[in-house]
């Protein structure tokens, strides 16, 4: 048996779960354990599919409407938040729900309710029809909020008084294309209201950092995450921007060890909603294939926490 390549892996640092995904995931974990099995969740309470399925096998069931849910039964609100209209129709229809929310949406919520009440038009830097967009949208009257995609969207925005706008952010979103469309609309309305703090989350920034640490250094980037993970997928382009050829996978069975022809480093990274053990299933794979030496690439240190809500804690 001929001897296994030599191939170093990069481990970006940090990877993975967030804050607010660990919270959203608790919250169902613990519904189900306090009401019984079924608990509804509205949307993927993350985007992960083994997230998913590992919460639907312990008695949870998505829905995409709260229509589905019966009232008699618990039901989960997604960690990309909901529309206003949607604990009014659960409160009108007396259901018990609970909120996962994360709290750095939520901040994006309030942040958007206190420009509209101070009269401004409301830019939304995002993604069209991602969930936290439509939740953030959703907290305010129809056409209170302009969604701007692109650059070029920003230069198209037409607002009734120029001196009187301001811009929120997804929470997900490649922190250097947010970069080029705010400059964009500062070089247009230069009195234009930021949020007091990014909106951009922590948890994005320092993994987007953490790629851009390992990806120039790599021939490779295996970035674990589902395809409908805004987080992930930016990860993948920050890494292919940054020199590597960036692949996004959902676990080790979907790694095409033909990627690693003539490769001799390969970065690995995984988006905020993907569990630690599709890390680890991954560098098994590689480890069958290659002789592996693994390197831990430390970019940030993270230590936030959220509390859960009082009905479950």
């Amino acid at each position: 048996m001929p001897p296994r390549p030599p191939l170093t892996v990069l481990l970006a640092s940090p990877r993975g779960f967030c804050a607010g995904v660990d919270r959203a995931i608790q919250i169902v974990e613990r519904a189900i354990a306090k009401y019984g099995a079924p608990v509804y969740v509205r949307h993927e309470i993350v985007h992960n599919r083994h997230v998913v399925d590992r919460l639907k096998a312990l008695g949870a069931v998505f829905v995409e409407e709260l229509e589905e849910c019966p009232a008699d039964r618990p039901v989960v609100f997604s960690a990309h938040g909901v529309p206003k209209s949607v604990p009014a129709e659960a409160k009108q229809r007396q259901m018990l729900y609970l909120d996962a929310t994360c709290p750095l949406v939520s901040k994006v919520h309030v942040e958007a309710g206190r420009h509209f009440d101070a009269g401004r038009e409301i830019v939304l830097i995002g993604h069209a029809g991602h969930p936290e967009v439509v939740g953030t949208m959703g907290q305010l009257p129809e056409g209170a909020v302009v969604l701007v995609e692109t650059v070029e969207d920003a230069r198209a925005f037409r607002p009734k008084d120029p001196a009187n706008v301001a811009f929120v952010t997804q929470t997900t979103l490649s922190v250097d294309d947010t970069a080029e469309i705010v400059a964009a609309l500062r070089a247009r309305f230069p009195a234009i209201a930021a949020p007091h703090k990014e909106d951009i989350c922590y948890a994005t920034t320092n993994r987007q950092d953490a790629v851009k640490a390992i990806a120039a250094r790599s021939d490779v980037l295996l970035v674990i995450g589902s395809a409908n993970s805004s987080n992930s997928v930016r990860l993948a382009e920050v890494g292919r921007r940054s020199g590597a050829r960036a692949y996004l996978i959902d676990d080790a069975s979907a790694l095409d060890l033909a990627w690693l022809d003539g490769a001799r480093t390969v970065g690995v990274t995984a988006g905020a909603s993907a569990p630690e053990v599709l890390v680890q299933g991954v560098i098994d794979r590689l480890a069958a294939a290659f002789d592996v030496s693994v390197e831990e690439a430390d970019a940030a240190r993270e230590t936030v926490t959220f509390k859960l809500p009082r009905a479950v804690a």
